[in-house]
């Protein structure tokens, strides 16, 4: 008896890189793109069109971590799968989904226990964002992509480039055997840009020119003992800038004991100008307050103080550091001093980004100063690498580094970040 092939429309209209994606006949591939390019569409349409070319089966889709998987890959599925009325019934407790017109099921999970995978017969898996995915969770997958009764067994990820990492080896510069890779174009997708013309050109002003040619461009550079702070120019960052006093001053505080690092700065509109360092060896956070008040006995438009958010933690005495300051400057009388401290720290990535696009952003714009009396930072901001071959910054070749520019990162996420997230989960998938 002749099978019976069934056939949905579900209003999918690729882009062309997302054509040439779907057409691979290679048991594994990829799409690689910048943002804004479709990659979460080519993920969730890819994983519907195998689901109902393997009816019946067990497929999987994955993410990185469990936010991630849940927020941005799951939801969009399902917002697919809503749009274009395929029915499915969601168990939530055990995290899959069943599409109940072919019977196919597919299991959501995080990657961040790949070693779970182990034992799971599959038809086909996709995974988002790869390039933030260790290789051996992948490397499990692929061990998992045997289902004999499966009709077309495939493996397949989506990204975007995060340098010559082992997604760009395997998929791009080596081209393994069985591996095919679609690398999407920048500008390709009509549909965001008709509904946002000026979305590329915002992203140059939130990113710095690597970053930007990365995220935006798609360009793989170059991996390695890169320097963590590359848009730094001493020729346009390094100037004697005077103190405003009609600005606050913006103290800024690391908390280490050997030595105690702190900074002070004022903002001027997106412009922030960095007027001096206060670095102490074995010192009290006490000690720190009075080398501040030293240097700046009084100043008429106010002190805002930010910095680690670990400054909030208690201590064995049952005060925390910001208590002492706060206490300190009571006790010296010191008036109109206001405290902006988060309850956590951003992640490394998105703070040391965004003091990038200030030190120079992908649009030439300069918004961030440097006195030249703070050589301590201006040593951080030309020597603090990341280890070789990660994407860690090295705090362990010298001690005395990373912590000046830690506290200019706190200083500026508190002023400017979180930023509303630009990027292709903010607009329809087409």
């Amino acid at each position: 008896m002749k099978e019976e092939t069934r056939w949905r429309d579900i209003g999918y209209s690729p882009l062309p890189s997302q054509a040439r994606f779907h057409r691979l006949k290679t048991r594994f591939k990829g799409f690689s793109g910048p943002v804004g390019s479709g990659k979460s569409a080519a993920l969730c349409q890819e994983a519907i069109r195998l689901a109902y070319r393997n009816p019946g089966r067990l497929g999987l889709l994955g993410a990185p971590t469990y936010p991630m998987l849940k927020d941005a890959t799951q939801h969009s599925l399902l917002e697919i799968l809503e749009r274009a009325r395929i029915p499915f019934d969601l168990n939530k407790s055990n995290n899959y989904v069943i599409l109940t017109e072919c019977e196919a099921k597919i299991l959501f999970r995080s990657m961040e226990e790949y070693e779970r995978l182990r034992g799971t017969n599959l038809a086909w898996f996709g995974l988002d964002e790869l390039t933030y995915t260790a290789e051996a969770a992948w490397l499990r997958l692929e061990a998992r992509l045997r289902d004999p009764k499966a009709k077309s067994l495939c493996g397949f990820a989506v990204w975007t480039p995060n340098g010559q990492d082992w997604v760009y080896q395997r998929f791009v510069e080596k081209r393994i055997r069985g591996y095919g890779t679609v690398l999407a174009k920048p500008f390709e997708n009509r549909y965001l840009l008709e509904a946002v013309p000026d979305y590329y050109e915002r992203l140059k002003h939130s990113y710095d020119t690597r970053f930007y040619e990365q995220e935006a461009l798609g360009a793989y550079h170059e991996s390695g003992r890169d320097l963590v702070y590359r848009a730094f120019q001493r020729s346009t960052n390094v100037r004697a800038v005077p103190v405003d006093p009609k600005q606050p001053l913006l103290w800024t505080l690391d908390f280490n004991v050997d030595p105690m690092c702190s900074l002070v700065a004022q903002r001027s509109g997106e412009c922030v100008q960095v007027i001096d360092e206060i670095v102490i060896p074995r010192a009290s956070t006490e000690e720190a307050c009075e080398e501040f008040v030293r240097r700046f006995p009084q100043h008429a438009a106010g002190v805002r103080i930010t910095g680690d958010a670990s400054g909030n933690h208690r201590q064995t005495s049952g005060t925390t550091d910001y208590d002492m300051i706060r206490r300190f400057f009571c006790r010296v009388g010191m008036k109109a001093v206001s405290y902006h401290v988060p309850a956590a720290n951003p992640r490394v990535a998105d703070r040391v980004r965004l003091v990038n696009a200030k030190l120079q952003n992908a649009a030439g714009a300069v918004e961030l100063l440097i006195h030249e009396r703070c050589k301590e930072l201006l040593k951080d901001f030309a020597e603090v690498r990341y280890r070789e071959g990660t994407a860690l910054i090295d705090k362990d070749s010298d001690p005395r580094r990373t912590h000046l520019s830690d506290a200019l990162g706190y200083l500026i996420w508190q002023e400017f970040g979180p930023r509303p997230v630009v990027g292709e989960k903010n607009f329809p998938l087409f």
